[in-house]
């Protein structure tokens, strides 16, 4: 997979998300289609979406950022990986970093909590996101790269050369 300086150069129309991530797992790339979440300190509908094949996508979640609660652990990050997802970017918090660490799987978070969400049924699944800086809507089905260097929005398949 191209670094996502390269595939910025590549794809003029691809977006950068405007935040600073960091990475956790193995893996140190991820590239594929989106699925997106929106909640806020609930991850009942991330935990929902694991659940279920990923045939390769990425889950997206827009957690508005906060840090106070983390969206994803090792056991949500366990059933993203065994269900074939490519990893998942969290607006938001993680936790359990030393054991997701170990997976051989990609998360882009913007950082850590140790205190657990709720879990109140709350939030949405594959809806249209709207982020500042990015001229439009991040919705299910277009593609996202996330390395080290940044997370890249687009809405058709990366080009490679």
């Amino acid at each position: 997979m191209l670094k996502t300086p390269d595939l910025s150069d590549l794809n003029p129309g691809a977006q950068a998300l405007p935040f600073q991530f960091q990475q956790f797992g193995r893996r140190i790339s991820c590239q594929g289609p989106i699925a997106t979440v929106a909640c806020f300190e609930d991850n009942s509908r991330v935990k929902e979406a694991v659940s279920e094949p990923g045939h390769g996508r990425i889950l997206l979640v827009d957690g508005c950022g906060s840090l106070r609660r983390a969206l994803t652990g090792d056991l949500v990050a366990a059933s993203a990986m065994e269900n074939g997802w490519a990893g998942m970017v969290i607006i938001g918090a993680i936790r359990d970093v030393e054991v997701i660490d170990t997976f051989d799987f990609a998360v882009f978070a913007l950082g850590t909590s140790p205190i657990k969400t709720e879990k109140l049924g709350r939030g949405e699944r594959d809806v249209a996101l709207k982020f500042e800086g990015v001229d439009f809507s991040v919705e299910p089905g277009q593609f996202l790269a996330a390395d080290t260097n940044g997370v890249l929005i687009n809405k058709t398949p990366f080009l490679t050369e």
